[in-house]
């Protein structure tokens, strides 16, 4: 990519009870900031994936469960983050992506910031985030209309916007969490964002 080309976004597609997609969040905006790309964040149901695409998740499978329950805390004590395992895990987080994306419709600077404290409760505190009272909590807390973000939750065009962006997904090759596309280029797991640095420092000179 030259100088004169339009550098393309950063698009971050996760489930909030997505402990690999937790750990992505801690970093993909501070990897964006330092090469000047926009991260634009996409909440999805990674259950509407699977039953699409035959696969299920880790917690179900087990010995992959069991490994993901010694691997997701020894990597998030290595990059900073904290962490809980909550219980119950994992759980539908319908609410929660909802919420998100009539945020961002309507107060969009906060759509992102209200993303990272749902996962900020939800694995750095082990609160549970399933129900849509748990997190009008947390969108009161910054701030944010509790009555209104009940009622809208609840409408059939918000709940028409996650399966949309799911399906999307999906007709994009999205098959997990966290999943991250940069002018085509897939990048999948939070092991691999050293490859996305490595990436959008292609041609940058030390």
């Amino acid at each position: 990519m030259n100088g004169t080309e339009q550098k393309g976004d950063i698009e971050f597609y996760f489930d909030f009870s997505s402990p690999y997609g937790y750990l992505a969040a801690q970093k993909i905006d501070a990897i964006g900031e330092r090469y000047g790309r926009h991260v634009n964040w996409h909440p999805i149901m990674l259950g509407a994936i699977f039953k699409q695409t035959g696969n299920s998740a880790n917690a179900d499978i087990g010995l992959k469960g069991d490994y993901m329950r010694m691997d997701v805390p020894r990597l998030a004590e290595m990059m900073g983050a904290p962490f809980t395992w909550p219980e119950p895990f994992p759980i539908s987080t319908l609410a929660a992506a909802r919420a998100y994306y009539w945020l961002l419709d309507h107060d969009a600077d906060k759509a992102v910031p209200f993303a990272k404290a749902v996962y900020h409760h939800y694995f750095g505190k082990g609160v549970d985030i399933s129900d849509i009272q748990d997190v009008v909590l947390i969108a009161e807390e910054m701030g944010i209309d509790g009555a209104a973000l009940t009622d809208a939750v609840t409408r059939d065009d918000v709940k028409q916007r996650v399966k949309d962006k799911t399906g999307e997904a999906m007709d994009l090759g999205v098959f997990g969490s966290p999943y991250f596309l940069i002018e085509g280029e897939p990048f999948f797991g939070s092991d691999r964002m050293w490859q996305i640095e490595r990436f959008l420092g292609k041609g940058k000179t030390a």
